[in-house]
Formats: structure tokens, sequence, C-alpha cells
């Protein structure tokens, strides 16, 4: 059994570190809790060798970490399976949150319980924290009688999520980390050496070539108008950021990246995983296809995934196999899985189909991301080396034409 290293607190609120062998995580926060803890944070010793994973939010900017819902979701279902009610729960819970946000949110959710309110209806005021998912997993639960099942269900999937998201963020460290470094030394190499070369070229008194120009007119401009560019810069992100929130901003920008050569392959099954993994998670919570379809369509990421799922779900609705809605999508979805979907179908397995074919896609997207940077760092070279060469050309090309002068 893999050993855990963990942090965990009573009820009275005094905390406990240390380690301990486990099945799981599940396994862990069962035996702690029966020891009068409940479990706050718990990594694998594997994993504690490896470098921390990114968090999707971070708490201190007002946000709730997926990590966090994610250790609350899992608490709340061994606490209710343990036979304390709701609202203390909630409370409990509450007392050991990382965020304020959070914090807050959980008490307002057991207040509105106490009151007669429903536990997914409360969830459902507070989309920013859960997502329509989540509440409607939630409900599920509480209409079949089976919470601490659709609990199980949902910290599975933000398991998965987690780890998907963490792979690809790992896997964007090094282009970036190059991208950086190429870009601050660039900016050095504008402040400090042009400006040098630019006043040599005034004393000798050179025509300069185009190129030259704009080198030395853009190092200018960062030497004596710095702020000026921090605030184009500033303006620029907020920019981006607005057009992305707008529809025909996101949809361009997710049409793009479906045909950028590198990217579309992880995008296209990145977003597979996701579809796959939420819908069969919602059909064996109890959820209908219809019903499934329209909570996927509503938390993609990719506005075509997005579309795709909300024009399945008034064919669905008619009586159509969702395997033969998806046919014409093989530019998304390959065959092996319309074909798996399909046998999913007619065995009634729907939802056992739709976990393989999760793990088959998160598989395939661990296998790109691993072998992203060996695809990618060629591009960067030849990035680099084209910046470096046309640095190298504009500020050398007028002492050359000086010197074949004489």
């Amino acid at each position: 059994m893999p050993k855990y290293f963990y942090t965990a607190k009573s009820l009275k609120g005094e905390s406990e570190t240390g380690s301990r062998e486990a099945k799981d995580e599940h396994e862990l926060a069962r035996v702690l809790y029966q020891k009068g803890y409940v479990l706050i944070k718990a990594t694998a010793e594997e994993e504690k060798i490896k470098k921390r994973k990114l968090e999707i939010s971070l708490p201190f900017l007002g946000g709730v970490s997926l990590k966090e819902k994610m250790v609350f979701t899992r608490n709340l279902g061994v606490m209710i399976s343990a036979g304390i009610s709701l609202p203390q729960a909630l409370k409990t819970l509450a007392k050991q949150a990382k965020s304020q946000k959070f914090k807050k949110t959980l008490f307002k959710i057991a207040e509105q319980v106490i009151k007669g309110e429903s536990f997914s209806d409360s969830l459902a005021q507070h989309p920013d924290i859960f997502s329509e998912l989540f509440w409607n997993m939630v409900k599920v639960g509480e209409e079949s009688g089976k919470l601490e099942e659709s609990l199980a269900i949902l910290t599975r999937q933000m398991e998965r999520e987690s780890e998907l998201k963490s792979k690809i963020q790992g896997a964007m460290i090094y282009p970036a980390v190059i991208i950086c470094t190429m870009i601050g030394i660039g900016i050095m190499m504008l402040i400090v050496v042009v400006p040098q070369l630019a006043q040599t070229f005034e004393e000798l008194e050179i025509e300069l070539p185009l190129t030259t120009r704009i080198v030395i007119g853009l190092g200018t401009f960062l030497t004596e108008k710095w702020y000026f560019a921090i605030l184009l810069l500033f303006l620029l992100v907020i920019f981006l950021r607005t057009l992305l929130k707008t529809g025909g901003g996101k949809r361009i920008w997710d049409n793009l990246v479906l045909k950028i050569p590198i990217i579309s392959p992880i995008v296209k099954k990145t977003n597979s995983a996701y579809t796959v993994r939420t819908l069969g998670s919602l059909i064996a919570a109890g959820v209908s296809m219809v019903r499934s379809l329209e909570i996927v369509s509503e938390t993609l990421g990719n506005f075509y995934f997005r579309r795709m799922m909300a024009e399945s779900v008034e064919r669905v609705r008619k009586g159509e196999k969702l395997s033969q809605i998806l046919k014409p999508y093989q530019n998304f979805f390959p065959p092996t899985v319309i074909q798996m979907l399909e046998v999913g179908e007619e065995t009634g397995q729907t939802s056992e189909i739709l976990g393989k074919l999760a793990d088959f896609f998160e598989n395939e997207v661990a296998i790109a991301t691993k072998n992203l940077a060996a695809v990618i760092e060629p591009v960067l070279m030849l990035l680099i080396g084209g910046v470096v060469g046309f640095f190298a050309v504009s500020m050398i090309q007028p002492l050359y034409s000086m010197l074949s002068g004489f």
C-alpha cells in the first residue's frame, strides 16, 4: 500500500501531521476520522519527491483552488457516511478552510440548510465556486438518498481533472521559461547595448538602414519612456482578457488553438477527456443522458466542443443515439470512440465505457505533454535564432557598410 504524508485537524482545531499507509486517500480520511481528525491534505510518498502540483487558483487572491474543493468534497462524504448531520459537517469543514471566501461560503450554506433549503440549491447560489456539474450531482444524490456516493463520484472527477490540468501546466513550464528568458534578455539588450551603439553610429554619421532604425527607436522608447511601455503592456493584457470573454473573441481563439499543429492534438484530447469523463460521471450518478449533455455543454471550455454537445441535446431528446450523432464529428473524436460508445449504448454500460475512454484520452494527453518539450524545443531554437539574427544583422550592417566604403 502507498504511504501518505498527511495534515489533519481534530474537531477542536488541533493540528496533526504524520505519515500512514493506506489504500487511497479515501481510506486515509476514514481512518483519521475514526480517531477524531479531519484530513486536510495528503500527499503520496512518490508525489513528495516530485515537484508540487500547480494550483488552479490562489487562495490569497480570493479564489478557491480545485485542490481545496476536492479535499472538502472527500471529507464531506466521509463525515456524512459517519452519521454526522450535513450542517454540522459543513461548519466543521468551514473552520478548516484555507480560503476566507470558501470559509464564509460554507458557513452561509450551512445556515441555509438549517433553515430548510436543500443543499444543492444552496450550492447553486455560488456559481463562482461550485459548478453546475457539482450541484447537479449533489441534487441527484439528495433525491436518490445516495449523497455519499455522489460526493465520491465528484471527488474522483475532480482528482482526474486536477491531474490532467497539472500535467498540461507542467508541460508548459519549459517553453514559458525559455520565452520569458528570451524576452528579458532582449529588453536588456535594447536598454543597455542598443543606446551605446546608437551613440556610436551618430558620432560616425552613418546612414542607417530601416531595420537598424527600428531597433534603435525601440531601444530609445524603452529607455526614455519605460512607463509608457508598462502602461501599454497593461492595457494590452486587459484588452486581450476582455476580448476572450466576448463570444466572438472566444470563438476566434478556440478556432485558432484547434488549428495550431503542436497545440491542436493536446487541446482536442484534453476536451475529449473532460467531455467523456464528465458525461460518464453524471450518468453514473443517475442523471439522464439529455440533462448530462446539457450540463457538459455548459462546462466545457472550448466553444466548438461546447456547441457540439449543445447540438446533441435536442437530437438525443428525439430518440437518436449519441454514437450516431457524434459520427460527423470525427475531427474531434476518433472512430474508436464512436465504436466504443455504440457498444456501451447497446450493452447498457455507457458510463463504464465513457470512464475507460476518459482513461484512454488522459493517458494520451500525458504522453503528448511528455513529448511536448522535445517537439517545441526546435521551434523555440528557430525563434530565438531568428530574433538574435535580426538583432545582429541590424546592428552589424551599418558597420559593415562603413568598412566597405573605405
